[in-house]
């Protein structure tokens, strides 16, 4: 091969890059006949530099779509930017940049990353949410939910800096529960916050899970976990005096199991529950308090893990239980949080493992009232006996099964005043409320004599003002401009004050994939009709650690604007990929627990730590900076090439799986792509090329007719010939051709197998490589067309520049998909295995229809015969026919 012709992946995918821009070859089509598809990846939040995890989220949707688009689809593949978020407000506080101006250059670099590899994408629909173009529409969005009664002020709970004196996100709170800033323990403080009422769905998303048959059930599985709908009974205890007389008030516990109220041995308050306070009784007060700051320093999951120590302190105050009258002591204890439920339980040790836990800690007593059928009281003392059982000890409900106890004894409550039946749910109403800067600003307005005023439609958006000083201490940077915060109200005239709360980013990124359908329209969010032409996407790719939040929120956001009538569909997502990760090999010193960058292991046969030598752990890891297991995709496309780099990734691995990254097989994906490179620089050689009628004729029309049909092309109409009219060497090439074909299309749809099908060009390619020289013109044109078609999706600029150096019509990615021929696919020989007393020894091309007796005859005269029987007569010959002859001596 020349010096000029070797394959140089930089030049040619500059060139493509380029050439594809000026063409506006993946601008989504305008007209609104033919089907629609449309494919996207969650957007990406803009770090400045793409790490590997985004290369195969983007590649995957990529491929999808640009099959898509061979397949004959009006294909809209966009790309954003979900832009607000604490790193851009982290950098003003660190480096003294405008977030808005490093959240732009972030954007550009990644944007031109992104053009690096590729990707098919209608940048002319591109969206950025820290934009005003866009965040007018979030602010006018969250004004539909205010509208609907969906959007509401209450006080809760915050995590508070007390040396800074500011709030805190999740985020910025340490392991430990300390400040990332000033490493002050975090407090616990009340606030008072916007919240959407994503409860009000929480039916509707529960029972609306089956329908998303695309989406992967653990998925859906764990959202249904998340909503935890649950059916029980809400118990009312009456709280009493010292001297055990009514006070006239009730704490209202609820309950999945009202089958053990008789076994209740005390009841729990969370320690935020508002009657905490007035309840606690002077000899316990000091013990509430220290105890209620301590847990105002936990996390939620802290308080609520499994293995978490179950601390609690009694307030002094009793509780009667309605059941049988007992009066039960009220404690406060950790794992119960004031938002779930009522904020109180009923403590039945017997019959839940965590309430027996809290009692053996607190000498509490335990009381069975439930037991295994056919078993007496002392069969499970060992633990919570947590199962359905026969009730005992409970009154007039003795002998009855759990389950109908369940609905007699809530019967009894509903009918005797002091319960009724509920249904409960583990989720919890969103809040919005964000106490930064660089977020959506809540477009309301708080007057004296009016309350809370929205903001006019005509006077959106409520731009976030630039050029803040940001020190990360005090209030919001918002609420200390002045001239930004007083303004008039827009009802009465009078002085008010803005909103200084920000949102939540997801609110912006719960109905991004909606704007793509309709991206520049400056009168609405979208348009109806194109929003329901495009909706609902086709295919959706990201990452599973958004299973819960950032999905649940879209199809409640999906929910709402269609009761609102902006929209007529009631998924936001047909089809759901979660990518595994990438992972890089990690080497870890477990003495010092310290992570050691690959560079610095000298001998990766022998890992040792380069500073004390000591033997290091090696394993696989996600890729982190923490850990130096980092590949920098930018690295990897100048040294091999985007398509090589696109090659490894859907080749590797499953792409629900994990993905382990490995140089030497990068190298291996290089080499195939070469490969590929001199197969049709040796066609050329040979003087094929698509311009010839014939071949020509098979780019133009590649339809997967079958053998002996006809269709036009330049030099008038082609006949495919049959297999009476290709020689042996056409025969299997077409063969390979078209079971490629079908391999791949398969892999190519329903549940997308890309790593397959990267295998099974490798193996058309080395079909080509046996066959593609003894084939005639129609034949190696058909099978060199197919190839490249095939390629595009995954290798999309070398199948770009092969098919025009050998003169194809217009772009690679403007063809039709090709469809296997059948005739193609029917073998006159077949394989057969030739096996010597259950061993393999040979094979045998035998005639396709050939009969168990001739099979035998045809195995018996071979040379494999021959060698192992040495001219004696089997004792025994076996037939399968289609698969082997056993001939057994």
């Amino acid at each position: 091969m020349t010096e000029a012709s070797r394959y140089r992946p930089e030049q040619i995918e500059r060139h493509w890059q380029q050439a594809w821009a000026e063409q506006g070859l993946d601008h989504t089509p305008a007209e609104t006949d033919g089907t629609s598809f449309y494919a996207l990846s969650m957007f990406p939040y803009p770090s400045g530099n793409l790490h590997m995890g985004h290369v195969r989220n983007y590649v995957i949707t990529d491929v999808i779509a640009r099959t898509a688009r061979l397949r004959g689809h009006r294909v809209l593949h966009p790309m954003g930017w979900d832009a607000f978020g604490l790193p851009a407000e982290n950098a003003a506080i660190e480096r003294g940049v405008e977030p808005g101006d490093w959240t732009d250059r972030n954007i550009a670099s990644m944007r031109e990353q992104l053009r690096q590899l590729g990707l098919s994408i209608d940048w002319d629909r591109e969206v950025t949410t820290c934009h005003s173009d866009y965040y007018r529409w979030t602010q006018w969005l969250f004004l539909q939910f205010l509208e609907a009664g969906l959007a509401y002020r209450r006080e809760a709970t915050v995590n508070w800096d007390p040396v800074d004196q500011t709030v805190l996100a999740n985020e910025q709170v340490d392991g430990q529960g300390r400040s990332w800033r000033s490493g002050a323990l975090v407090e616990k403080r009340q606030l008072r916050q916007w919240f959407l009422k994503i409860t009000a769905y929480a039916d509707q998303l529960l029972d609306d899970l089956p329908k998303l048959e695309g989406w992967p059930e653990r998925v859906r599985t764990m959202q249904a976990n998340w909503i935890g709908r649950s059916s029980g009974a809400e118990l009312d205890f009456a709280l009493v005096d010292g001297e055990g007389q009514p006070s006239g008030e009730a704490i209202t516990v609820f309950t999945t199991r009202p089958d053990t109220i008789f076994g209740v041995s005390y009841v729990v308050l969370a320690p935020e529950h508002p009657l905490v306070a007035r309840l606690t009784t002077a000899d316990q007060a000091i013990a509430v308090e220290a105890f209620c700051d301590l847990v105002s320093r936990q996390s939620d999951q802290e308080r609520t893990a499994e293995d978490g120590p179950k601390r609690g302190v009694a307030i002094g105050a009793r509780v009667r239980n309605p059941a049988n009258g007992e009066l039960v002591p009220l404690w406060i204890a950790d794992y119960v949080l004031a938002e779930y439920g009522t904020g109180a339980v009923m403590g039945v040790p017997a019959h839940d493992q965590r309430d027996f836990l809290f009692a053996r800690r607190h000498e509490l007593p335990v009381r069975q009232v439930i037991i295994p059928e056919g078993s007496d009281e002392h069969a499970f003392e060992g633990g919570a006996w947590t199962e359905p059982g026969v009730l005992i000890h409970s009154g007039r409900f003795d002998g009855l099964a759990s389950l109908s106890a369940k609905a007699a004894i809530t019967a009894a409550a509903e009918s005797e005043g002091w319960g009724r039946g509920k249904v409960q749910y583990r989720l919890r109403d969103w809040l919005i409320s964000r106490q930064r800067y660089w977020g959506c600003p809540i477009p309301v307005i708080h007057c004296a004599s009016c309350g809370v005023v929205p903001v006019p439609t005509e006077q959106l958006p409520v731009e976030l003002p630039r050029q803040v000083a940001f020190s990360g201490k005090g209030a919001s940077p918002l609420a200390q401009l002045e001239d930004w915060v007083n303004v008039a109200c827009p009802c009465c005239g009078q002085p008010a004050r803005r909103e200084t709360d920000t949102m939540d980013t997801f609110m912006c990124s719960s109905w991004y994939y909606l704007r793509y359908s309709d991206p520049h329209n400056t009168a609405l969010p979208f348009e109806r009709s194109k929003v329901d032409r495009w909706l609902p996407v086709d295919q959706y790719v990201g990452g599973i650690e958004h299973a819960i939040l950032h999905l649940l929120y879209s199809r409640f956001f999906t929910k709402v604007l269609r009761d609102r009538g902006l929209l007529g569909f009631d998924e936001p997502f047909t089809r759901l990929l979660t990518q595994g990760m990438v992972q890089g090999i990690t080497y870890k010193n477990p003495h010092s627990g310290k992570y050691i960058a690959p560079a610095d292991v000298a001998d990766p046969t022998d890992p040792r730590d380069p500073n004390s030598g000591e033997v290091l752990e090696v394993f696989f890891e996600k890729m982190s900076k923490s850990k130096y297991n980092g590949v920098d995709p930018a690295a990897v496309i100048e040294r091999y090439g985007a398509d090589t780099a696109r090659m490894f990734i859907l080749f590797k691995a499953p792409p629900e799986k994990d993905l382990e990254w490995d140089d030497a097989d990068v190298e291996g994906q290089f080499r195939f792509l070469q490969r590929i490179w001199r197969l049709v620089e040796g066609a050329l050689a040979r003087g094929l090329n698509f311009a010839d009628g014939p071949a020509l004729a098979v780019q133009e029309g590649l339809d997967g007719r079958a053998s002996g049909s006809t269709q036009p092309g330049a030099a008038g109409l082609l006949r495919f010939p049959t297999a009476a009219d290709c020689s042996p060497a056409e025969r299997e090439l077409r063969r390979a051709v078209h079971t490629a074909i079908t391999a791949i299309s398969e892999d190519l749809s329903g549940d997308y197998q890309f790593n397959t099908a990267v295998s099974e060009l490798m193996k058309l390619s080395n079909a080509m490589g046996d066959h593609l020289e003894a084939a005639g013109v129609t034949v190696a044109g058909e099978a060199l067309a197919s190839l490249l078609i095939l390629l595009a999706p995954f290798a999309p600029h070398l199948a770009e520049e092969l098919w025009q150096k050998l003169g194809g019509t217009g772009s690679v990615h403007l063809q039709r998909w090709p469809v296997a021929d059948p005739l193609a696919l029917v073998r006159d020989t077949i394989p057969l295995v030739i096996q010597i007393k259950g061993k393999v020894r040979g094979n045998l091309e035998v005639p396709a229809d050939a009969d168990k007796a001739t099979l035998e005859k045809l195995a018996l005269e071979s040379e494999v015969a021959a060698r192992w029987l040495e001219g004696k007569a089997p004792s025994r010959v076996i037939v399968v026919p289609g698969k082997l002859v056993n001939l057994v001596p």
